[in-house]
């Protein structure tokens, strides 16, 4: 087993990228990057058929252990799937995932570990990208769904701050792609598929800038609680809502300093997706000791 390289993985509900991480230099490997689209309906054979493939095509000798960066519900210390009634990969559900890739694979079971998926971005901030330096830090993803984790001291956790009850729902309801994407509707009465969509309409269309600030708002309110309950040093926001950083973040540092007592100096994600996968190769983290 090679334990300078690990193999970092990032699933999402459409697609799954894997790459390889030198651990000694806390660094991405160039070019080692793979992506492929995943039909998250599929049957479970189909997906991990999928998953199974990029990871070998990365590492094709089975020689690197795998870090894997997971949504949940998941059985992280197990590797069993509990994803259900999320519109994702409910035919995963109670499957013992690391001993089917492990199958596929030809590897042992103990070389494959899993990670949230929020945890891992902010461990690849922390471990080499925007955060590094910092001993206590939140971070937040603005995607698909809001993603939110804690690193203190080393230590990085789920914070599972996306259920916070707000305005009768949960704050993910409003601070993600399905949030922005209802507010502009419920503003205009036009549907659109995507944030970009939004973004791209932002110069010429007065109620894409008024979405723009509802989501804003929303997400003040949110980290005001989220800062407030942590007190860290610094923030990093990443996930691919914050592309459209100048669009909605400039108005949130304008307003958090009047609600928290401890203001944190934010950053936008340096690594981008890359945060995942590095993120992810550090439940290996003590190959880069």
């Amino acid at each position: 087993m090679n334990k300078k390289f690990v193999v970092g993985v990032d699933v999402g509900g459409s697609h799954i990228t894997a790459g390889l991480i030198d651990m000694a230099n806390k660094s991405y490997v160039p070019n080692t990057e793979v992506r492929k689209r995943v039909n998250s309906h599929a049957p479970a054979d189909e997906i991990l058929g999928i998953w199974a493939a990029t990871i070998a095509e990365v590492d094709p000798k089975g020689e690197y252990c795998i870090g894997m960066a997971m949504p949940g519900p998941f059985d992280y210390q197990n590797g069993i799937a509990l994803i259900k009634g999320f519109n994702k990969y409910d035919e995963l559900y109670g499957l013992n995932i690391r001993e089917l890739l492990a199958e596929r694979l030809n590897i042992k079971g103990e070389m494959i570990r899993f990670r949230n998926d929020a945890e891992a971005f902010l461990e690849g901030e922390v471990f080499c990208g925007a955060a590094k330096g910092f001993t206590d830090v939140i971070g937040i993803t603005l995607g698909t769904g809001l993603g939110s984790a804690i690193s203190k001291d080393g230590i990085t956790i789920d914070a599972e701050m996306s259920v916070t009850p707000y305005k009768g729902e949960i704050i993910e309801e409003y601070v993600s792609t399905r949030g922005l994407v209802r507010t502009y509707f419920n503003l205009s009465g036009k549907k659109v598929e995507n944030v970009k969509i939004i973004e791209d309409h932002i110069e010429t269309d007065e109620l894409a800038r008024e979405a723009f600030k509802i989501f804003a708002s929303d997400l003040t309110w949110f980290l005001h609680q989220f800062i407030q309950k942590t007190h860290p040093d610094f923030l990093v926001v990443g996930g691919n809502i914050a592309n459209g950083w100048e669009f909605f973040m400039n108005q949130v540092i304008a307003d958090l300093p009047k609600l928290v007592d401890k203001m944190p100096k934010i950053g936008k994600s340096t690594m981008g997706e890359s945060s995942a996968l590095i993120g992810g190769a550090c439940c290996f983290k003590e190959f880069a000791l």
